[in-house]
């Protein structure tokens, strides 16, 4: 059954006030970003080496690992996932250090799950890594990764610089951890050796597959030449390598934001100043665990470690929904709207990125810096898809004082485009897949290629500004789409699950660059977003299409998900599909009194098989957006979105 438009009207206003009363006084909105039960656990074990152990802290964290673990006995990466080896040693872990007897109910679970699925010596190499700094594992049980790769130049293969931002960030100090080989205080002298299959100083074949290709095969062997050839290295090499590791992370600390401002970089910076003799109260340490500190979430009886913040990203999502709903001849509370949003434009224009030039700039010196972050403060490591989706509010938005921001965003996103027409989130042409075969990059992440989705927000931010002159950028971005296309008609979602969110993405681009709605292209994927409504009206995809899933398809309808299809196809112009009006009859039906959604499901991917994301506005941006947006194409004569997001 459709909604009427009272339905919908009533709706857009619930909405539009319950996302208005999470602004902050400042202008911004920020949401939790909630991931799987490793950031929590880490954190837990990380109190643990340091021994700065806060037992109530502690004990709420238990709690909330005890309420996410799956009926499978261990830990899943996302809601109502399959068991996860390294998530449930690392969770299994911390519950012990927290004080759980073993012979718990729920501890003898996760125990017989993790050795029936091969044991602790089968967990990923971060959790390897994990274990070898409490003395669980010997150190060769990680991949040789020499401290020197700190010393390579650019050009050379192997160089940091070849990998991703999150990668370098994490990986600099974790050299010098694995250089230094420290030991965890661990002063309650906590152990898991019940969790192995075989003693560990029995393993041998602790690097195995399955590999990707034939290249780990090869560079397995490499690993094995590589170890007894570190032993050679000269000790002022290595103290010079060490060095150059900590020139690299101190510029970037990054105040109590943190290095990379996301966790695993910074508590392995935290460990690293420990390991070099550095006082805790040394400013440099003080700060950096601080910044960890600061990604807590508590809730009553319960708490959790988020892996970073979202302000910018949140901002810019709350923002565009709110103005879709205060516009048109129904607009709600236009003029409060207006001032509220002044103030997202003002709060958002002080943090963009202008005097920096961050690791971007290796492959692109000769452009000036203009973009965002995704957390607060993260001034080398600005964010393609932020800087795009701020810079289109911004424009929207229409105040004077942001021209030049926008201005400074469009040179930089054009400059930040790579050689194959697209663009990645954080670098130029991070594309080097050979590195992805290594041992320690079994998460299969080293590497930030460009993904449909963020070249479709760069295409809809450059035709939603109209300068005549960047059409040869959008038509380069243009080519990427079409060549990037699944057979299904479908596209591959990197940032949010999954290939809806791909599919909208980039028709909100087409739309945006006048790609015409008859276009092949355009219409396999509106018959493709049709083919995979469910029968309720609305739209749901499980995390496991990141796995080998059927694209598109869950055992439930989620409201994030269900205002993508509908804007996507929106964007393609069906706002009078028949599809599209099921979908509003969703949104509307499943609306709670307060104008908010529930959504307990996971709705994004931080690495596909090994890390995902739960961020808690997406349930209540992006139906807003979807039903404003129904609601003011009513009174359009085209029935044509006029933006790009």
């Amino acid at each position: 059954m459709d909604a009427p438009m009272a339905a919908i009207d009533r709706a857009v206003e619930a909405a539009h006030g319950a996302l208005g009363r999470r602004q902050n006084a400042d202008g911004h909105w920020v949401f939790e970003l909630e991931a799987d039960a490793t950031i929590p656990a880490e954190y837990v074990l990380l109190e643990h080496y340091l021994d700065r152990i806060d037992p109530a802290l502690q004990a709420r964290i238990g709690v909330y690992l005890r309420r996410i673990q799956g009926a499978h006995g261990g830990w899943p990466l996302y809601h109502g996932g399959r068991f996860d080896i390294s998530a449930s040693v690392k969770a299994y872990f911390a519950l012990k250090a927290i004080g759980d007897d073993i012979d718990a109910p729920h501890m003898a679970r996760a125990r017989a799950a993790i050795l029936d699925h091969g044991g602790a010596e089968r967990s990923n190499v971060f959790t390897r890594f994990q274990l070898a700094l409490f003395g669980e594992v010997p150190w060769h049980a990680t991949p040789a990764m020499p401290v020197e790769l700190m010393l390579l130049p650019r050009k050379a293969l192997f160089s940091v610089w070849n990998m991703s931002y999150w990668s370098r960030t994490v990986v600099a100090p974790l050299l010098v951890l694995a250089a230094l080989r420290p030991r965890a205080v661990n002063p309650r002298g906590v152990h898991v050796p019940e969790l192995f299959v075989t003693p560990p100083e029995r393993i041998r074949d602790w690097i195995r597959g399955p590999y990707r290709s034939p290249l780990g095969r090869v560079f397995k062997y490499v690993d094995k030449v590589l170890r007894p050839a570190e032993r050679m290295i000269p000790e002022k090499t290595r103290r010079r390598a060490i060095a150059a590791a900590v020139d690299f992370i101190e510029p970037r600390l990054n105040g109590v934001d943190g290095l990379g401002a996301i966790y695993p970089a910074m508590a392995n910076t935290v460990m690293m100043y420990r390991a070099l003799g550095v006082p805790d109260s040394d400013p440099r340490a003080a700060t950096a665990w601080e910044s960890v500190r600061g990604l807590l979430v508590e809730h009553g009886d319960e708490a959790y470690c988020q892996p970073c913040v979202s302000p910018i990203w949140d901002t810019g999502l709350a923002g565009h929904a709110m103005i879709e709903a205060a516009s048109g001849p129904q607009g709600v509370r236009p003029a409060e709207t207006k001032r509220t949003l002044a103030a997202a434009a003002a709060w958002l224009r002080d943090r963009q990125i202008l005097d920096v030039k961050g690791d971007w700039a290796i492959n692109c010196p000769d452009v000036p810096p203009g973009g965002w972050a995704f957390q607060y403060r993260n001034d080398h490591y600005p964010d393609v898809d932020d800087t795009a989706v701020v810079g289109m509010l911004l424009h929207r938005e229409g105040d004077p004082a942001s021209e030049e921001a926008i201005a400074r965003a469009r040179l930089w996103i054009i400059g930040m485009q790579s050689s194959n027409g697209g663009w990645g989130a954080f670098d130029i042409d991070n594309n080097m897949d050979f590195l992805n075969h290594i041992p320690f990059a079994d998460h299969g992440a080293l590497l930030d290629p460009p993904t449909a989705d963020v070249t479709a927000r760069c295409i809809s931010f450059l035709a939603q500004l109209g300068h005549a002159e960047d059409r040869p950028v959008i038509e380069r971005g243009l080519a990427f789409l079409r060549s990037d296309q699944k057979p299904e008609g479908c596209w591959f979602g990197r940032w949010g699950t999954n290939y809806i969110y791909g599919t909208w993405s980039v028709l909100c681009a087409y739309n945006a660059a006048g790609v015409s709605r008859d276009d092949p292209s355009v219409r396999r994927a509106v018959d493709w977003l049709r083919a995979v409504q469910r029968e309720d009206g609305g739209w749901g995809e499980d995390c496991a299409s990141y796995e080998g899933a059927a694209p598109g398809r869950y055992t439930e309808s989620l409201p994030s998900q269900t205002a993508w299809a509908v804007l996507g196809l929106m964007a393609a112009g069906l706002r009078d599909d028949p599809a599209v009006a099921r979908g509003m009859a969703y949104l509307t039906r499943t609306q709670k009194p307060d104008g908010e959604w529930d959504e307990d499901p996971y709705n994004a991917v931080g690495f596909p098989k090994v890390f995902y994301l739960r961020y808690h506005g997406y349930r209540q941006f992006f139906p807003l957006l979807a039903l404003a947006r129904y609601r003011n194409l009513a009174s359009s004569n085209t029935r044509q979105v006029a933006y790009g997001f």
